[in-house]
């Protein structure tokens, strides 16, 4: 048995290959699979080509990681794509549908956090495990806080990450349904650039970026220059350039944080209870697509627009699927930031609490030093 391991990973075909090619083999796969999703009009193709890439590459032996400062720059693109879309007419409306934004958060949260307490309690997925790996966000939180509390972190990494493909996927195949043909037209590949706005959204980027870091927020490198350039956009202080180059990098970046996180480990570690995980991220889905059409029937919000807003996945996914389509990108954006921000602040006491109630007598853990919260999700 213990001769079986090395063999394996020795018959890996991408194991022997230095990082370069690694990375090259990465990236021709991510534009093939990019091109194949966008030749049968997939939204968000070009974040799902380098996504899917990134899973068989890192299951095949790739071991690659993307640089922190490559991804944090691509996060703050994505925010400053968002703060584009935002207007004086849009922020009117946050202020008069804030009450349907926190019911509907809050119901979604209610909802994984029950799912992730059967699971537990009728010994599904063991300990507490499901509890942690099933809260719609901060995944990088909810990792280190589960490590810390005994559960099986690589797990609840599993779970999360699972979601989060997962309702890229759904809301892909929905915004496919829903668009009926391309989204937002643009003027090629290589447009005119105007350098001085530019200029002006790189500085938007670095200082909203820079204090999101500082925050240490979960999605502080996207919101800081999502609020930054919102409100000089809503001003009239600054209008926000960026290229189609400069956010294809960004999606794939994305893209590929993402996918390469399904390391083998991780796979074999959650072998047994996929499941399991596929069934209770279904159901999970499943309850806020009835949300999202409650916004359809009561509110008379686009269906599109409702999905995007109300699914458990990633915001950046999320907004690059709105943008990529016809949907309403500031509410969609409107709705996850809200349940990023509820998640921050109660999420992980709620956790911990309903993790309480099954092992009452768990440590309580110590502030984790080097936590990494650049992640989206």
């Amino acid at each position: 048995m213990s001769e079986a391991l090395p063999r394996a990973v020795a018959a890996l075909p991408l194991q022997p290959l230095p990082t370069a090619a690694r990375w090259a083999v990465l990236l021709a796969a991510s534009a093939l699979a990019a091109a194949l999703l966008q030749w049968i009009r997939l939204p968000a193709a070009l974040l799902l080509g380098p996504l899917t890439a990134a899973i068989l590459v890192q299951t095949a032996g790739g071991g690659i990681k993307v640089p922190r400062a490559f991804l944090v720059a691509a996060q703050a693109v994505i925010g400053c794509l968002i703060a584009r879309s935002i207007t004086p007419a849009i922020v009117g409306g946050f202020e008069s549908h804030w009450p349907v934004f926190l019911g509907v958060v809050a119901l979604s949260m209610a909802a994984s956090v029950a799912i992730g307490w059967v699971m537990s309690r009728y010994r599904i997925i063991p300990g507490t495990t499901a509890v942690w790996g099933m809260l719609p966000g901060a995944a990088t939180v909810m990792m280190v806080m589960a490590e810390a509390y005994g559960a099986d972190f690589r797990l609840v990494a599993f779970m999360q990450y699972l979601r989060v493909v997962l309702v890229a996927l759904a809301a892909s195949v929905v915004a496919l349904l829903f668009t009926h043909g391309a989204g937002h037209h643009h003027a090629g590949y290589f447009p005119p650039v105007n350098l001085p706005h530019l200029a002006a959204t790189a500085a938007v980027a670095l200082v909203g970026g820079g204090l999101g870091l500082a925050s240490r927020i979960p999605a502080g490198v996207l919101l800081g220059p999502l609020a930054l350039g919102s409100l000089l956009n809503v001003a009239g202080w600054v209008t926000i350039e960026l290229p189609p180059t400069l956010l294809i990098a960004s999606y794939a970046l994305v893209g590929w944080n993402t996918g390469l996180r399904f390391t083998r480990e991780v796979l074999r570690a959650a072998a047994r209870a996929l499941p399991q995980s596929l069934g209770a991220t279904a159901v999970l889905m499943v309850f806020c697509g009835l949300l999202a059409w409650m916004l359809v029937a009561f509110l008379h919000i686009d269906p599109l627009t409702a999905y995007l807003a109300t699914s458990p996945g990633g915001v950046d996914a999320a907004a690059i699927i709105a943008a990529s389509t016809k949907a309403d990108t500031p509410f969609v954006m409107a709705m996850q930031t809200v349940r990023v921000i509820l998640l921050l602040v109660a999420g992980p006491h709620l956790a911990r609490w309903v993790a309480g109630t099954l092992k009452p007598t768990t440590p309580h853990p110590e502030p984790a030093a080097e936590l990494d919260l650049g992640d989206l999700d």
